[in-house]
């Protein structure tokens, strides 16, 4: 039902030093073969595709990995996720990317083009809460801030998983 299509990594250093260059934003999009599907099953799909074994600390995607950004992957469902609006999400990313100053303009623009016109575009948009630090896996705290979206744009059939973190 999903089916991987590209990845954009927006990396802070690229435009800025400092802070605020130790964060990058990770879109990895999919297509989707059946956008009428519920939300339980889009969420289960997408946690058994092979992009989301991520640790997103280096070591990439893990074909038969078993982490997902800071968690174990086995802690990780579809009841982890809450819905969120548009403002509420766009709020989420902009309060992470402001969290040491303003933003460099080439940066601020390329965020507002990239991820906040994806999340706007969104006719659903899902954070996956923060499961504690019991679901951590082994080294799971290395990032300060982990904060992820799904965003499903029914009408085009695409569903984007949205990552901004730090190193």
């Amino acid at each position: 039902m999903l089916t991987y299509q590209d990845q954009t990594f927006i990396n802070f250093r690229q435009f800025t030093s400092g802070d605020h260059a130790r964060r990058w934003v990770d879109i990895k999009r999919f297509g989707l073969s059946r956008p009428d599907a519920d939300v339980t099953h889009l969420l289960t799909e997408l946690i058994g595709q092979e992009q989301y074994r991520d640790d997103y600390a280096g070591g990439g995607v893990e074909a038969n990995g078993l982490r997902h950004g800071p968690y174990w992957l086995r802690n990780v469902s579809p009841a982890a996720y809450v819905l969120v609006d548009e403002a509420s999400a766009n709020a989420i990313l902009r309060d992470w990317a402001a969290q040491f100053g303003p933003l460099p303009v080439a940066l601020s623009a390329r965020l507002e083009r990239e991820v906040h016109a994806l999340v706007a575009g969104a006719t659903e948009r899902y954070q996956l809460k923060d499961l504690g630090y019991e679901a951590f896996h082994d080294w799971g705290g290395v990032h300060n801030d982990f904060h992820e979206l799904v965003v499903i744009d029914r009408p085009a059939k695409a569903l984007s998983l949205l990552v901004a973190a730090d190193d």
